[in-house]
């Protein structure tokens, strides 16, 4: 699967032309894309390239790669974003944030002129939720009080841990619940709509709506 998400990456990077400002996302797709932006500047295919990376994890290889950074305070509108995901619907909706960045990833995407998702063939579902757990990203305090309105939704909630069992802790600060849906989500824009509104409930890893640009690395056939 790496192979082909290397692939995927490779062509999405195809799409980026010198003096853009590019977002970068999280993740081992994402991370070949950095990879790949840092051989075109290497090799003089690509100049003036600014990168706004979505997080701790992706700044650093993104300086190790080469790519002049900024923030979206410096940039506040985006010529296109290059991301992985979890999990991609037929109509393009997401599941993202299994590497703990989907409220930068978010915000990124949003202020995006083109959002271009690259995955292998593995992330292509019928339903959402079906395979990946949902992520939500909540405020330390009272992160025990979302878990029973998950319950209610019809999910399986689990505070996420790191080594030596303590809460994984976002780079805003904040910590993750990840929510398993047996079966799938039957209707993702309530979920999100009833998670979102809860207080202390930062942001959900359902990418609803945003109408991605989805690029799949494939097996080739035969």
């Amino acid at each position: 699967m790496d192979e082909l998400k290397r692939r995927a990456a490779e062509e999405a990077v195809e799409q980026i032309e010198s003096g853009m400002v590019v977002g970068l996302g999280t993740g081992s797709t994402a991370a070949f894309a950095v990879e790949a932006i840092g051989r075109r500047l290497g090799s003089g295919d690509l100049r003036d390239i600014v990168g706004v990376p979505t997080s701790a994890r992706t700044t650093e290889l993104a300086r190790s790669a080469g790519i002049a950074l900024a923030t979206l305070n410096d940039n506040p509108r985006l010529d296109l974003t290059i991301d992985g995901a979890d999990e991609v619907d037929p109509s393009g909706n997401l599941i993202k944030g299994g590497g703990g960045a989907l409220l930068w990833e978010k915000i990124v995407a949003a202020a995006s002129d083109r959002y271009i998702i690259a995955v292998d063939e593995s992330k292509l579902v019928d339903l959402l939720g079906k395979f990946f757990a949902v992520p939500v990203e909540v405020m330390p305090f009272g992160w025990r009080t979302h878990l029973g309105s998950v319950v209610e939704l019809g999910g399986e909630p689990v505070l996420r841990i790191e080594k030596g069992d303590e809460p994984f802790v976002t780079d805003g600060g904040h910590y993750i619940i990840d929510c398993r849906f047996p079966g799938g989500i039957s209707d993702p824009v309530r979920v999100d709509r009833v998670l979102r509104d809860r207080p202390g409930v930062i942001e959900t890893g359902l990418f609803l709506g945003m109408a991605p640009e989805v690029i799949v690395g494939r097996r080739e056939s035969g």
